[in-house]
């Protein structure tokens, strides 16, 4: 019994661990893949790789900050034309032998911060193309058993190391021919063996992370900072403490490979540091100086007999100096300061320059001090007051600090002969005098977010370049002659600047305004403008402006910001759109000719219609068919009750005379007499025939049609015809007698007297006779016609 429990369970326990190994294997997809064969499945907190449609087509993989921690050996399976991978800020803590072997076309390759504790060269054997490898950040303790990067000789970018790394021997670097940047993050080392990073040759940039290891162990930083250093290099250390003067004797070294240049990134300093560095590089070859990004403690009392002729170039950016209030003069540094070529000093909290330091500055041609604490009244000493300073500067930024006057810096700076650019950007002037007084050396002025309200004269007539973006300006109409560059985007403009006074003028950035349009007539007033920024504008989407936009512009000048910036603000119905999409129909574009047009079409189609009706007498149809419904819907009692005569003569007036002479004298003089409607005798004056002929008709118990071919060839006698018709076969009886005055040949009736042709086919009629034997017959036939009855004695 416990035979036959225990299989069914093992089974089950089996069946489970398939399960969960299949799910712990489900490779899920990447959904992030553009067209440019780049995947990016960064910081989707994955556990494992995803995979990737069309594995052989891949050429980015970014798997940057998920929760990665292993690589199976099929994770890159297939990925041959696959050239950057990024796994940096997972959680790997061991990668297959085998899992690079499909990647041979690979050429950047970032494991860097995850939990790597051994690192094996068998995941760089087919890795030939390899340009950019980063390892930094990991566990590792060594660069595994040696000869880690002994395949990879193409390599150009190295970067390894970690707080944990304790030694760099030789063999770890065999195989690294043509390195140009190197990153050491070596602050734990305990073990450097010299020339391991020297057999690399000289390599253009070297970054060394060393912390404390300076100050505790001068005699290893030595025998790095001798391997590293070369005349060609740009040494960086980085994440480093400098304190003590003795701890910088291995600056030696950098003096004694000839190093030129030198850049302190993320370090604190302090004076006596300082002054132990500028003790060991004394009249070493040192051309260029950096710090970044950090702080300094002291009050700048340096080692004032330090030569370094060389030194041209200062760069110091975001420098931390808590007492930056009582920090020294340079002056005493007249060994270095006569030689600075380009000195920048961006937000340093920088107050005040001593004039006298100023005037020592006789080589200047480059100075930033721009996001600091100046002010008209310290800028006045720090120019010397316009006189004796700086007197070979071309270029001067003092952006982003608190200038107010115009005047006062014109004046200051009037008398540098070879000043071309000047920055005055992010300070607050508001207003601009009328007159200013500058170099006429200068080309390139830039005054953008200024909060500037307006411009005047005051602007140099020599400028080539003037930015005066970002400001609250409405109107610019300074004559500027030599300007070839103008920059006015975000202000309040309306229209473009006046083309005729900028005959120079190549480039216009005139974005983030108000401009509603422009037109070919504006772009017309440049002579020589090439390339025009006016995009994300409130732009009227009229039909001149898309029109203009979307087939014109590019033929006056190149809109180097895109089209897709060109956006509309109005008509609501376009809000939003790209002016290029943006389809207009003929009705909006012109609506007064088009409106001109269809009225006119209108109109011809009414006389037209008109012509035509007249032609065919339509009105008088429509008209004597409404009568006949009229009459028809008039009670049968009051019809019989408005009979007037006996009968209506239908006849021509060329007729008149047998109808006058004949018919009339024997109907009327018959005892009873017979009541005749003739038009000529019974019809209304003034009113309009048709009513006239359907009154007589109606009235009439009879309608005789006197026929003859005058008769067919007349209109109204055709009218009366018609309506005849309708009464005809509206009542169904005998109305309407036929009196043939003449022989008509049937065939040529008209097809306008169609309805006589059926009556003629369909009733008998009376012929009259050319005998007068006969004629008493016919008058006989005709009265018992008129009388409904028949005629006595008469065949």
């Amino acid at each position: 019994m416990r035979v036959l429990l225990a299989f069914p369970l093992f089974q089950l326990l089996l069946l489970c661990q398939l399960l969960s190994h299949c799910v712990q294997h489900t490779r899920t997809y990447c959904q992030r893949c553009n067209e440019r064969y780049a995947c990016d499945c960064s910081a989707e907190k994955r556990l494992q790789v995803p995979d990737v449609p069309w594995r052989n087509l891949i050429l980015s993989f970014n798997l940057s900050f998920n929760h990665i921690q292993n690589i199976a050996v099929d994770d890159f399976s297939g990925y041959v034309h696959l050239k950057m991978l990024y796994l940096q800020n997972n959680r790997i803590q061991s990668i297959h032998d085998n899992a690079f072997t499909s990647t041979v076309n690979l050429e950047r390759l970032d494991l860097s911060y995850n939990q790597l504790t051994n690192l094996l060269t068998t995941w760089f054997d087919q890795l030939f193309s390899l340009r950019h490898l980063n390892l930094l950040g990991n566990k590792y303790q060594r660069l595994g058993q040696g000869f880690l990067f002994q395949k990879l000789a193409h390599l150009k970018t190295l970067q390894f190391g970690n707080p944990s790394l304790s030694a760099v021997v030789k063999k770890d670097t065999v195989g690294l021919k043509h390195l140009e940047e190197l990153v050491l993050h070596g602050s734990a080392l305990k073990q450097y063996e010299e020339g391991s990073l020297g057999r690399l040759g000289p390599i253009a940039r070297v970054t060394l992370v060393l912390r404390e290891l300076v100050e505790r162990d001068s005699s290893l930083t030595s025998k790095m900072l001798r391997d590293v250093s070369s005349p060609e290099t740009l040494l960086v250390l980085t994440n480093t403490t400098l304190i003590s003067e003795r701890s910088m004797m291995p600056f030696q070294e950098v003096k004694l490979k000839g190093v030129k240049k030198v850049a302190l990134k993320y370090i604190t300093i302090t004076d006596s540091a300082i002054t132990g560095i500028m003790k060991e590089m004394d009249r070493s070859n040192l051309s260029y100086v950096a710090m970044e990004d950090s702080q300094c403690f002291g009050r700048g009392e340096w080692y004032p007999s330090t030569h370094l002729r060389h030194l041209e170039t200062v760069f110091i950016k975001n420098l931390n100096i808590p007492n930056f209030y009582a920090f020294h003069s340079f002056t005493y540094l007249t060994n270095i300061l006569p030689f600075l070529k380009r000195v920048t000093a961006i937000n340093c909290k920088l107050f005040l320059t001593p004039c006298e330091t100023s005037k020592v500055l006789i080589r200047l041609e480059y100075l930033d001090m721009s996001g600091n604490l100046l002010t008209d009244l310290t800028m006045r000493e720090t120019a010397c007051g316009g006189e004796g300073a700086w007197q070979q500067l071309r270029t001067l930024n003092v952006s982003k600090n608190s200038l107010r006057s115009l005047v006062l810096l014109g004046n200051l700076f009037t008398n540098l002969h070879k000043l071309e650019s000047l920055d005055l950007s992010q300070n607050v002037y508001f207003d601009m005098p009328e007159r200013c007084a500058w170099p006429s050396s200068l080309h390139y002025l830039n005054l953008s977010a200024s909060q500037l309200r307006k411009v005047t004269s005051c602007l140099p007539g020599s400028l080539h370049i003037l930015d005066l973006s970002n400001n609250d300006l409405t109107v610019f109409d300074v004559a500027l002659p030599f300007l070839k560059e103008l920059h006015v985007s975000g202000n309040k403009f309306k229209s473009l600047p006046p083309g005729r006074l900028y005959p120079s003028l190549k480039i216009l950035s005139i974005q983030r305004n108000a401009l509603n349009m422009f037109s070919s007539i504006d772009l017309k007033e440049y002579i020589k403008l090439e390339d025009l920024k006016a995009g994300y504008n409130s732009f009227v989407c009229s039909c001149e402006f898309v029109a203009f936009l979307q087939f014109d512009v590019g033929h006056l000048v190149t809109l180097s910001d895109g089209r897709q910036s060109y956006i509309c603000d109005s008509p609501v119905a376009f809000r939003g759109e790209l002016v290029r999409n943006v389809h207009l129909s003929i009705f909006e574009c012109h609506m007064k000719a088009a409106v001109s047009v269809l009225c006119a079409g209108f109109f011809l189609l009414f006389l037209v219609c008109g012509i035509l009706c007249y032609r065919f007498n339509t009105f008088w149809y429509v008209r004597m068919t409404w009568a006949w419904l009229l009459a028809k819907r008039k009670p049968a009692i009051n019809r019989r009750n408005d009979i007037c005569y006996d009968a209506f003569v239908s006849y021509s007036e060329r007729d008149s005379e047998w109808v006058e002479e004949f018919l009339v004298q024997e109907l009327e003089s018959t005892q009873p007499p017979f009541r005749l409607c003739l038009h000529r005798r019974n019809f209304l004056p003034g009113k309009w025939i048709a009513d006239n002929i359907i009154d007589a008709i109606e009235k009439s118990r009879r309608t005789l049609f006197v026929l003859s071919n005058h008769f067919v060839s007349s209109e109204w006698c055709k009218y009366e015809l018609d309506f005849s018709h309708f009464r005809l076969f509206d009542k169904g009886d005998d109305t309407a007698i036929l009196v043939l005055l003449e022989p008509i040949d049937k065939e040529t009736i008209p097809k306008r007297f169609c309805k006589l042709r059926k009556i003629m086919n369909s009733r008998t009629y009376l012929e009259w006779p050319e005998d007068e034997a006969q004629r008493s017959a016919f008058w006989c036939k005709l009265k018992a016609a008129m009388n409904s009855e028949e005629c006595e004695g008469v065949p």
